[in-house]
């Protein structure tokens, strides 16, 4: 339900970061949860707990695989806790070591996964147009330490999978995706899950398809998967059995219960987003210094991200200045991936001059906004927040005026300006 005010804002002296009242009542979130039929839910639940059967690969974790596997029509599909685990699990199975290359316009957990097996991240720039790897790039920083390419889907878009491919190819190297984006996504009418030696995908609370947490690896190699199957169990390969080195990573039944449920709802879902997104579109074309990132009509997307770029000179108020606005009216957007990982520790102090290699990534992280989505938005609701972007774009000039003259002698804000509300917890 619509929770706007009938009455659009008209001036900036409405606005609640000059004490007027926020456009929402109830915070707007990017990447708030999807729900599917809490009646099927609660009779899965009640079917595991008369199993008493919790978790070691139940039967909903079975079912849930199988689906998975035929939405993306590949061999494998591996359930995991979440996407964290399962990205640090892939790595040790291809045997990665020494350094992989990665973007750094991406989530932290991306570089962590290697990090954390020490593993150097070898951080590249990404393309200005698409926000991935550009495989240009990549192949220039190849060196004899590398041992794999990691790329990332970004916004539902698949990276240029045949470029990263071909350059991992000629330098005989791993590849993997970090596909946390791009669930029931298409390249060139082939589903993602099908690229690299493996892909893999998040299931967390935030995405456009969850299982509460969790996450799963896609592959079409027969060996690799039944690697990856030892792994996120411990090592086992039978009863009692142990052959390789492995983790905790299994799926509980409770998760998989949520993702059956989900799947079932998935169409509902991104017709919600596709809804949602085709209406920013119409609202906030044309008001200078604004890009809406679009979507290939040709292939199958989630339409999950609304990525708007804000360039300052043509808007005439910058991005941060615009997030800090929306923020006091309850419109939660967010700054991915801001600053980038490379200015985040470790690796600010580890590689304290990456940025020198990096000036897409640079300016994107200054210009990069994220809009609410989701089923929890209706179309009245796209509208206020529209409404609000087109007044601060509009009015950029006097807004940033009053903010000054609202700075005391040390830069602190004036007791009269809202301050923003608590942000979500942070979501990939």
């Amino acid at each position: 339900m619509s929770q706007t005010q009938r009455r659009a804002k008209q001036d900036v002296s409405e606005l609640a970061i000059f004490g007027g009242k926020p456009s929402f009542e109830r915070p707007l979130h990017v990447g708030q949860p999807n729900i599917g039929d809490r009646d099927r839910l609660h009779g899965l639940l009640d079917e595991i707990l008369d199993r008493r059967w919790l978790t070691n690969h139940g039967p909903l974790v079975t079912e849930l695989e199988s689906k998975l596997a035929r939405l993306m029509g590949v061999r494998h599909c591996i359930a995991v806790c979440n996407g964290t685990v399962a990205l640090e699990i892939a790595i040790r199975a291809l045997g990665l070591k020494g350094e992989v290359i990665v973007p750094s316009f991406t989530f932290a957990a991306t570089a962590h996964a290697l990090q954390w097996q020490e593993i150097t991240p070898i951080f590249c720039d990404v393309d200005p147009r698409t926000h991935t790897l550009d495989p240009e790039r990549v192949e220039r920083m190849v060196s004899s330490r590398t041992t794999g390419i990691l790329g990332v889907h970004l916004w539902g878009r698949a990276c240029d999978v045949e470029g990263l491919s071909e350059v991992a190819r000629r330098h005989r190297l791993a590849l993997l995706f970090d596909a946390a984006h791009a669930f029931a996504v298409s390249r060139r009418g082939r589903m993602i899950g099908n690229f690299g030696d493996c892909e893999v995908f998040s299931f967390h609370a935030t995405k456009v398809f969850n299982t509460f947490e969790g996450g799963a690896i896609a592959t079409n190699d027969d060996q690799l998967a039944r690697r990856l199957r030892w792994m996120q169990n411990f090592g086992f390969s039978g009863y009692d059995q142990v052959d390789h080195i492995g983790v905790n990573g299994k799926m509980s039944e409770i998760s998989a219960a949520m993702g059956l449920v989900g799947l079932e709802s998935l169409d509902e879902f991104i017709g919600c987003n596709r809804r949602n997104h085709a209406r920013y579109a119409e609202l906030l074309a044309g008001i200078p210094g604004l890009q809406l990132h679009g979507y290939d009509p040709a292939e199958r997307q989630n339409h999950q991200y609304v990525v708007v770029e804000v360039d300052q000179d043509a808007a005439g108020i910058g991005r941060d200045a615009l997030v800090e606005l929306l923020h006091a009216e309850n419109v939660l957007v967010r700054r991915y991936f801001y600053p980038g990982v490379h200015r985040m520790e470790p690796y600010r102090s580890l590689y304290p001059n990456a940025g020198l290699l990096l000036p897409v990534t640079e300016r994107l992280v200054t210009r990069t906004m994220i809009l609410p989505t989701g089923t929890g938005l209706s179309v009245e609701d796209v509208d206020g927040v529209c409404d609000l972007i087109r007044l601060a774009v509009g009015q950029g000039a006097e807004i940033l005026a009053r903010k000054a003259r609202a700075q005391g002698p040390r830069g602190t804000a004036a007791a009269s300006a809202r301050p923003p509300p608590r942000l979500a917890e942070a979501a990939r």
